[in-house]
């Protein structure tokens, strides 16, 4: 007999209490769930499970192999949908969290092409400037820039983006360029205000140094673009990443305003829920985003891809 339905069939009936229900559970007879442990019992030369008129139960021998069983079982169940699943092709509703300028500017250009592709998803972009919990608020995945927090989820890095201090040259006109990190402080800073290090830029000096300044200024905003603007028309320098000013400073609209400091890189990340496979939605997104991504330099963004 085969030594799987065996084992599967001996785990229905400790799982079920008797061998009537197991039998039900697996869709055969109660008399070929009987055979089925018997050969088992047979094979391995030890009693399995105490029976009595009104009940069966595990031994202690039989307690200790129905672990062990249970969990190859839960393998083999788990293999075989591994296969089915990759197999299938991707469909459902794909729901991704992304920060709001990084997916106005870069993620929702693409969509489109990757909609085209994979006709049976649909896709549900939620755009915030929050932390959000994956598992619990019911995301399938999330795009994540910079240090990740949540170790507990899988994570692929699909690129990189640099963070410069910037400001108008209109600004630096009036009040200066800080020749030092400490002559920030004399400086009107734009604070992003969801920031997970608080009011805080954690800065590199030239010599290796780790360097923190505190950033309480005019203006403190959640939003990324918003500081952008406020540091284009002049109202103070802002710390933000090149998928944001890169075009602005191109067109001379900022400027770097310490380019003596070491530059900070940042990855850019797809982060989902921890499993012995992925989704395929999931998959075929995340591979699609790599794609997309792979020609990006960390210096020069494009507002579109």
């Amino acid at each position: 007999m085969d030594r799987l339905t065996e084992m599967e069939a001996f785990a229905n009936v400790v799982d079920q209490g008797g061998f009537t229900d197991a039998a039900k559970k697996m869709g055969i007879s109660k008399s070929a769930v009987s055979k089925h442990v018997s050969s088992l019992e047979t094979r391995l030369g030890a009693r399995l499970l105490n029976r009595t008129t009104r009940r069966v139960s595990p031994t202690e021998i039989g307690l200790a192999y129905y672990d062990r069983a249970r969990r190859v079982l839960n393998d083999a169940g788990e293999a075989d949908a591994l296969v089915s699943s990759m197999q299938s092709a991707p469909s459902g509703l794909l729901r991704i969290s992304v920060a709001t300028d990084f997916g106005v500017n870069h993620l929702s250009p693409v969509l489109s092409e990757f909609l085209r592709d994979f006709p049976d998803i649909t896709v549900n972009m939620v755009l915030n400037n929050r932390y959000v919990e994956l598992i619990s608020e019911g995301f399938d995945m999330a795009l994540r820039i910079g240090e990740l927090e949540d170790s507990s989820l899988k994570a692929r890095k699909l690129t990189e983006t640099t963070k410069r201090m910037i400001a108008s040259p209109g600004y630096l006109e009036q009040f200066g360029r800080p020749q030092k990190i400490d002559d920030l402080n004399t400086h009107k800073l734009l604070h992003y205000s969801n920031q997970s290090s608080g009011n805080v830029w954690k800065i590199t000096a030239p010599s290796g140094e780790k360097r923190q300044v505190r950033t309480t200024g005019w203006l403190s905003v959640n939003d990324g673009q918003s500081l952008l603007n406020a540091a284009i028309s002049g109202l103070g320098i802002a710390y933000l990443p090149s998928y944001l000013y890169s075009e602005a400073m191109a067109e001379g609209l900022v400027e770097d305003v310490m380019p003596n400091l070491p530059v900070e890189t940042q990855g850019i990340y797809a982060v989902y829920p921890p499993g012995k496979f992925t989704q395929p939605k999931v998959r075929a997104f995340i591979d699609f985003l790599a794609h997309s991504f792979a020609g990006k330099d960390s210096e020069e963004w494009q507002q579109s891809a």
